[in-house]
């Protein structure tokens, strides 16, 4: 045994002999001269590759590979030894040049894109800073940072001068989830200490478009997803507050105890927004929380021209709002608010004594972390804040206010466009859905398997766009409709050009089939 240890020693003390600058990177402090050459060369990259590069028209969103052939690129084996720096560099280069340019003009998939470069340069300020925001004294900027922005967006609400409470998120899940326990709490306190065993069944309700997340949150707080009642939707995707009446008076038929509506505004596909107004007044009458889901419509609030979209919104008792959503903030800026001041922190509160000290220097209250469920947390705050600096208030509406532009745009675009049908006449929001119907359908609307053959054309473009990298939208089939395109214009870059490419390319890539 003491051979092989020697011999262990001998080899280590010959590798550092040789190698000696690949062998001393195991401490964690950066030194000006080992690493500051490495970290230029590294920024010079993400400058020219992935921000200017990356968004630029003339670029590739996506340069595909299959993922065994990606996976043999990147390594399948972690390395033993250090990597150099040259080597380094070059595996970053791949994973630039493999990965999706999200902030692309013509990457219009998700319910984010665009790259903000006041957000960008926010984000790395923190990751340089590397805090986390639970207590004051490690974190005392972001902590008032948060404090003032979360009061600023309550006050778009309209909850009466700001008031409430408020937490970031990481996603608008964990908001959604964040606003079923604070609602459970609020009707139900003493279910913190004695679980749901101490209660009625307990029901949630919600309509049939909403976020999937409000069934996982179910799930996750031991209400179970059977108790998640889904209320029927109209035409445009909108609750129908009738059922959604007829729903709340079953479940207390059955003895069970509805004690919450989630409303959305922004559905994920259609983009619609609940009767918000309608269903505060059912609400008021059952004595129910009103939540509502507006991680992807919030940022309309910052626009004086459509904030009327949530008309209602305002008799929340909370709201999920996701900037890095509709206000282009970069990945991911979440955030869940109330009307209710202390009740975040009487459902969560743990009291952890080595954290949350009472006796400290300061006042206790800016230690914040106790009404969070995480306890480490990533300052998001600052892309948020410094955008808002960057931009003003009059930037942020101004940027809503184009992607609408943008919407109306892209509609008339391709209403009167053969081949192409909208899902609505009239979006209710930026989300622009549609069929590209192609020639060999357009005389066979009346054919039995006409649907079937129409369910099948949006995932072959999808896989020659993908694999061409000349733009990236999502599709996907909702209720009894077959697959449809759904483009989301969420990025304030993109242009009449770039719409109309859109156009464009998807009757190139479609028109053979």
């Amino acid at each position: 045994m003491q051979k092989d240890n020697t011999s262990n020693v001998e080899s280590h003390c010959k590798l550092s002999s040789e190698t000696p600058t690949l062998i001393d990177r195991f401490p964690t402090k950066p030194s000006q001269e080992h690493h500051e050459q490495f970290m230029r060369q590294v920024i010079d990259v993400l400058l020219k590759e992935a921000v200017f590069q990356g968004t630029s028209n003339d670029s590739l969103v996506i340069e595909w590979m299959e993922p065994e052939s990606l996976m043999a690129l990147l390594g399948e084996e972690l390395p033993k030894n250090p990597e150099s720096d040259e080597n380094l560099i070059k595996l970053i280069k791949n994973v630039v040049r493999y990965s999706v340019k999200t902030g692309h003009p013509h990457f219009i998939n998700q319910l984010f894109s665009s790259l903000d470069p006041y957000g960008l340069v926010a984000q790395w300020v923190t990751d340089s800073l590397n805090p986390s925001v639970y207590t004051y004294e490690v974190a005392p900027v972001f902590t008032l940072l948060e404090h003032k922005l979360l009061r600023e967006m309550r006050r778009y609400v309209g909850f009466p001068d700001g008031s409430g409470d408020g937490v970031f998120c990481p996603g608008g899940s964990m908001a959604n989830t964040y606003g079923i326990q604070c609602a459970r709490h609020h009707a139900m306190p003493d279910l913190k200490e004695k679980g749901t065993f101490a209660s009625r069944r307990l029901v949630v309700l919600t309509s049939k478009d909403a976020h999937y997340s409000i069934k996982k949150a179910c799930f996750l707080l031991g209400i179970g997803s059977s108790n998640l009642y889904l209320v029927d939707v109209d035409s445009d995707g909108r609750m129908n507050l009738a059922h959604l009446r007829e729903e709340i008076q079953r479940a207390l038929r059955e003895g069970a105890r509805p004690f919450m509506v989630s409303a959305t505004a922004g559905t994920t596909v259609l983009g619609s927004t609940d009767p918000l107004d309608g269903i505060a007044d059912l609400c008021q009458e059952f004595g129910l929380w009103m939540h509502v889901d507006a991680a992807w419509g919030g940022g309309a609030l910052m626009s004086t021209k459509h904030r009327d979209i949530l008309k209602g919104i305002e008799r929340a008792d909370s709201v999920t709002w996701n900037p890095h959503k509709l206000l282009g903030v970069p990945q991911q800026c979440s955030t869940f608010l109330t009307r209710h001041a202390n009740l975040l922190l009487e459902a969560n509160s743990a009291s952890a004594s080595y954290l949350f000290q009472k006796d400290k220097f300061y006042d206790p209250k800016w230690d914040v972390g106790d009404k969070y469920l995480q306890c480490g947390r990533r300052a998001d705050v600052l892309k948020f804040w410094l955008m808002w600096q960057a931009k003003g208030s009059l930037g942020l509406e101004k940027h809503v206010d184009t992607l609408f532009e943008n919407t109306a745009y892209f509609t008339s675009h391709i209403r009167d466009r053969d081949g192409f049908k909208l899902v609505l006449e009239e979006p209710p929001f930026v989300n622009v859905c549609f069929w590209y119907i192609p020639p060999s359908l357009r005389n066979s609307q009346r054919d039995e398997d006409y649907h079937e053959k129409l369910h099948r054309i949006a995932p072959k473009i999808k896989e020659r766009m993908i694999k061409k990298g000349s733009m990236m939208i999502t599709y996907q089939p909702l209720r009894n409709l077959p697959n449809f395109f759904r483009l989301v214009l969420q990025s304030s870059g993109v242009n009449a050009k770039d719409m109309e490419f859109f156009a464009e390319e998807i009757e190139r890539l479609g028109c053979d089939l």
